[in-house]
């Protein structure tokens, strides 16, 4: 039983041996596979998508993985089966018979794609081109939106040489199936496949029609990540410095906390800088998010500021005011208590002597209250310019805030 089935093996690989040999022995690999050189060769194109690697928003290039198919009839590569021990099929060195020149037209650079160097014939002609491809192309990528946005990347077959009498393109699919076909698609990554919708056009150059398909492939980015390591944490430090100002402005804490809010609203955004993608002829919103937020934090710390300096101002201008600024240096640390029995005694010094220290003193007293009294209307006038500041601040910061779900609602919607 041994010996047969070597017996049929050796078989077996002559009559391929055989095969190969006849079909290539008077092959012309650079004539286009046609009887009639008026016929054109008919090419189908079939595409899956099945990852997109990379999308780089400064260089407006998009990397994608696709699973690639094409179809054609060549009319030399023609057997019967019958001859050649029933072989319907074989495998040849793509780099031995004719191949299409088709190429995509937004194609930028090499990607690291596997050499797959041969191709399947079967015995009616009909050749299976088929490979996995690293495609890095072109894209007019819009990253406004960041990180809400959606991408319409097309990928554009054509024949490079040969025009439409020469090598016309068609679907090996219905289009429709094309366009629905996600199931081979890894969704676990940043994007999300929506369809890949396809059309049939002619290209004219030079006097010339050459057909070509464009496949465009409709992606969305996955925004939970971006949402919560950069927008989730930039309205925590909005919240927090809005609720900062119910700190006292008098108490001093204020401003440093405020400063310390900013410094870290400042971090954050620095390392989370390559998270964001950069572009020259466009800024993304998000980007426009941040810089407002900063500006806003600025504000608020500027408004407190103000606030605090007013506080400061009006006390320097009671000393000034004052007629014993020297008294008030001396006695202006003590407390309350010890004030009203000075004044106490004073009075009864002033039923026993009236001596010019003792009147001195007790208008000086009269002039400290005077100024006490104008001291707490100037510190209320600040917490009420200090309130207004604050609803000017809640309001500049609702209208921002509705001005970015505007602009977000317009751009989904669109």
């Amino acid at each position: 039983m041994c010996t047969t089935t070597a017996v049929e093996t050796d078989l077996n690989l002559s009559a391929l041996n055989q095969l190969t040999r006849l079909l290539l022995r008077k092959y012309n690999c650079g004539v286009r596979p046609v009887q009639n050189w008026t016929k054109p060769t008919t090419v189908y194109i079939d595409l899956i998508i099945q990852s997109v690697l990379d999308v780089d928003g400064q260089t407006q290039k998009v990397t994608t993985s696709i699973w690639y198919r094409q179809i054609w009839n060549d009319e030399f590569l023609v057997w019967d089966p019958e001859e050649f021990d029933g072989i319907t099929e074989i495998s040849l060195s793509s780099d031995a018979i004719w191949v299409p020149d088709v190429i995509i037209s937004e194609f930028v650079d090499v990607g690291k794609s596997p050499v797959i160097p041969y191709v399947y014939v079967n015995c009616s002609g009909t050749v299976k081109n088929y490979k996995p491809i690293q495609v890095v192309s072109a894209c007019h990528l819009e990253i406004y939106a960041f990180p809400f946005d959606k991408q319409n990347c097309t990928l554009t077959f054509r024949s490079w040489l040969h025009s439409v009498n020469e090598v016309d393109l068609a679907l090996w699919r219905p289009a429709e199936e094309i366009a629905n076909d996600t199931k081979d698609f890894m969704n676990d990554g940043e994007w999300e496949l929506l369809s890949v919708p396809s059309h049939y056009c002619t290209l004219e150059q030079e006097d010339r029609d050459y057909a070509q398909i464009q496949f465009n492939v409709l992606i969305r980015r996955r925004p939970l990540l971006y949402v919560v390591s950069l927008l989730i944490p930039s309205i925590f430090f909005m919240v927090v410095d809005v609720t900062s100002f119910y700190l006292p402005p008098n108490s001093g804490t204020r401003i440093t906390f405020k400063t310390s809010i900013l410094l870290g609203f400042t971090v954050i955004r620095v390392n989370l800088m390559d998270e964001i993608p950069a572009t020259a002829i466009k800024t993304p919103l998000i980007g426009v998010f941040f810089a407002v937020c900063m500006a806003l934090l600025v504000l608020s710390l500027a408004m407190s500021i103000f606030v605090v300096k007013l506080l400061h101002y009006s006390e320097k201008e009671v000393k000034e005011m004052s007629m014993s600024a020297c008294l008030l240096d001396k006695y202006g640390s003590m407390d309350q208590s010890f004030i009203e029995s000075a004044f106490t005694s004073m009075k009864t010094l002033d039923d026993m002597e009236q001596s010019g220290e003792v009147v001195s003193l007790r208008l000086y007293l009269q002039e400290e209250d005077n100024e006490g009294s104008s001291q707490s209307y100037w510190v209320e006038l600040c917490l009420k310019v200090d309130k207004l500041l604050f609803c000017v601040y809640l309001l500049i910061m609702l209208i921002y805030v509705m001005t970015l779900l505007l602009l977000w609602g317009v751009w989904s919607s669109a």
